[in-house]
């Protein structure tokens, strides 16, 4: 039988997977979707090690996401407390996905997007755009549109609120919220409806 996390992952990572987990001591739990982040990793109060990914992600981001967060531990058990995703931690990442930037594991599409990420990632995947949007083609909801297929001047419904589309500055766009008027800026991959 499958370990919980197996049925997350591309079939062909789990050897990998199976064995970082039992070189390093953590308990990985799998949870539901938070808005804020894909996993995080913490220090329990009894001295134990708690790794958490979200259970919404497509198998790509979800390994991306949980070797992100064993990264951290690792540059934990190597480093201490240093900053969280500082020069300790991308090199510990970069080795640590190494064995996962494989055609078997990630799809050929997606294989350049990664490395480039990997040259200098960052805090989230969701910062790196053309990364993020190739992961979403895998999970992306349906009936849901990404924010950049909205027409500007269009109007979109985003966690049940009303907005109108504006420019897009370098790297967000410019959105009119119809209720208070206030211009909010969002991410150009974040799935809204579409009015």
């Amino acid at each position: 039988m499958k370990n919980d996390y197996q049925t997350y992952i591309p079939e062909k990572a789990i050897p990998i997977v199976q064995y970082l987990i039992e070189q390093h001591h953590f308990t990985l739990k799998i949870v539901n979707q938070r808005q804020t982040k894909h996993g995080d990793f913490r220090k329990l109060l009894d001295g134990s090690f708690q790794i958490t990914i979200n259970n919404n992600l497509n198998p790509y981001q979800f390994l991306l996401t949980l070797i992100h967060e064993v990264a951290h531990y690792v540059t934990y058990q190597k480093f201490g407390r240093v900053q969280p995703h500082g020069k300790h931690w991308k090199t510990v990442f970069q080795h640590l996905m190494l064995p996962f930037l494989h055609p078997e594991i990630y799809p050929k599409h997606i294989l350049p997007l990664l490395a480039k990420y990997l040259k200098n990632p960052k805090a989230s995947t969701d910062a790196d755009v053309n990364l993020s949007l190739a992961f979403k083609i895998y999970s992306k909801e349906t009936g849901k549109s990404f924010i950049f297929e909205v027409p500007n001047g269009g109007l979109f419904r985003f966690k049940k609120n009303i907005y109108k589309r504006g420019n897009k500055r370098r790297t967000r766009i410019e959105c009119l919220h119809t209720q208070n008027n206030r211009v909010y800026l969002f991410n150009q991959n974040v799935e809204v409806t579409i009015l």
